[in-house]
């Protein structure tokens, strides 16, 4: 069987590959490999999201499914540039993106990131900031699941920002954030572009 960027452990040799991409504003030097998300480049959901989230607030952070780390690494280099005090957090379960986002945040200085499974997150981390590209084709049983167990997670006055493509479904996503989170975590459509939603998700302060 083939393997998925949501596989835990790649059977695929690594292959490993030297990107130039531009995070944070810069343009830096990455490692990436076969078996994770988009090895080639920064995706265009991604870029999307990145391209439509204010600088994320001090605080612990999270990179909910890093792949080989674009989404920390700019929230990195944006915090570090701001002087703005982060600890970082990089989720996967797939342990060939946590060891490229691991290598890429040491490369770039930017030591202080946590790249782990979903499980070695302590339990009473809560998040200023959320960014995630999320990983759909997991089906919506999982997708929802996975959702539900970290957007709680966010502290008082919290915010995530998720990025989806339209066709995939985001707005049925949407409708969905808006009917489990009610009043405590309202969510709404912040940016459209490029055939992505960009969907905000805040918990009460």
């Amino acid at each position: 069987m083939a393997d998925h960027y949501f596989t835990a452990a790649p059977a695929s040799a690594a292959e490993q590959r030297e990107l130039i991409v531009q995070v944070g504003g810069r343009d830096v030097a990455v490692v990436t490999a076969s078996g994770v998300f988009s090895p080639d480049h920064v995706d265009t959901g991604t870029r999307v999201l990145l391209d439509h989230v204010p600088d994320p607030s001090p605080g612990e952070f999270l990179d909910l499914g890093c792949g080989w780390g674009p989404i920390v690494l700019d929230a990195g280099i944006r915090g570090a540039a701001a002087g703005t005090d982060l600890r970082l957090w990089a989720v996967d379960v797939n342990e060939r993106a946590r060891s490229l986002t691991a290598a890429n945040a040491v490369a770039l200085g930017l030591g202080s990131v946590h790249a782990v499974e979903p499980g070695a997150v302590p339990s009473d981390v809560r998040f200023s900031t959320i960014w995630s590209n999320p990983p759909i084709r997991v089906g919506k049983a999982v997708l929802h699941d996975m959702l539900s167990t970290w957007l709680p997670r966010l502290a008082h006055g919290g915010s995530a920002y998720l990025v989806v493509a339209k066709k995939l479904g985001a707005d049925s996503l949407l409708k969905w954030l808006i009917e489990e989170g009610g009043d405590e975590f309202p969510a709404r459509r912040v940016a459209n572009a490029k055939g992505f939603r960009v969907l905000r998700v805040d918990r009460s302060a």
